[in-house]
């Protein structure tokens, strides 16, 4: 008995390495690919590795490319959605789990159901109700979208629920309304969950493709994960400048990710706990 646990110990370990060494290894290739000179010949994949280094490619992209724009639009939009999907998000989980009203149940069965439709489904009404309201290309119609998600509301909803009403009718009993409740009683005890969310939002938003390339239509608009294909595209025979530019606009969610390791983990492992 022993001896299988040790085993299935082993084999699961080897699998997370594996796993790992995927994931990995295209950011260290691009990574080492943004350090080498423009022109190099590449002979093997092992070049792509080998000296000689430079830095100049760093300074390049930022002063010569509209890289730094697209990073400043990415970070304006993911900052803005993410403040507006947690405010909002949390009003309406502490509605669902604290405040009875009839068709509480039948409301969040309509946010569950959200779940499992595709966000590629809705594309064609959204962009069509986008631009009847004159939306396309404005900072508005790149963030308005984003903001509704079931996911966080979920997340939030099963949270709140964990909350002992008694402190809330202590609050009630005092004179407090669902205000005071929710700024005071609510908020201070959920920081776990709204960092998680916020992480979710903004990484999410961060990441953001599909409805920014069919939004953006002028290149100030861009964000990073529309321009950098268009700037790659410019240099389709070298690959040196296309990586540096891709570690550029890798940079704040990799510092993010390092920061908040533990709140990602624990976000996802809340995800998965039955409300």
């Amino acid at each position: 008995m022993i001896r299988k646990i040790k085993i299935s110990k082993l084999f699961l370990t080897a699998l997370s390495f594996l796993i790992a060494f995927v994931f990995v290894t295209p950011i260290i290739w691009s990574l080492s690919v943004s350090f080498q000179r423009e022109g190099k010949q590449i002979v093997n994949i092992w070049d792509w590795f080998a000296p000689p280094y430079t830095m100049e490619n760093y300074p390049d992209i930022i002063l010569n490319s509209d890289v730094p724009n697209w990073m400043l639009n990415s970070l304006f939009i993911s900052v803005l959605s993410t403040f507006l999907v947690v405010f909002l998000s949390a009003l309406a989980a502490y509605a669902i789990a604290k405040i009875n009203f009839k068709g509480k149940g039948l409301l969040y069965f309509y946010f569950l159901i959200g779940l499992m439709v595709p966000g590629e489904a809705t594309i064609v009404p959204l962009f069509i109700t986008a631009n009847k309201l004159n939306l396309i290309d404005t900072y508005a119609g790149l963030i308005f979208p984003t903001i509704a998600g079931s996911m966080n509301l979920i997340i939030m909803v099963t949270f709140f629920r964990g909350i002992p009403n008694e402190l809330l009718e202590s609050v009630k009993i005092d004179g407090g309304g669902e205000f005071t409740i929710f700024t005071r009683i609510i908020l201070p005890l959920s920081k776990v969950v709204l960092v998680t969310v916020s992480i979710f939002a903004f990484v999410g938003s961060w990441n953001n493709y599909l409805w920014p390339l069919l939004c953006a239509m002028s290149s100030e608009k861009f964000t990073l994960p529309i321009g950098i294909p268009t700037f790659a595209g410019t240099y389709t025979v070298d690959y040196v400048r296309p990586m540096t530019a891709n570690m550029v606009a890798s940079l704040p969610a990799i510092i993010l990710f390092i920061l908040f390791e533990k709140q990602i983990v624990k976000g996802i492992t809340m995800t998965g706990v039955k409300g």
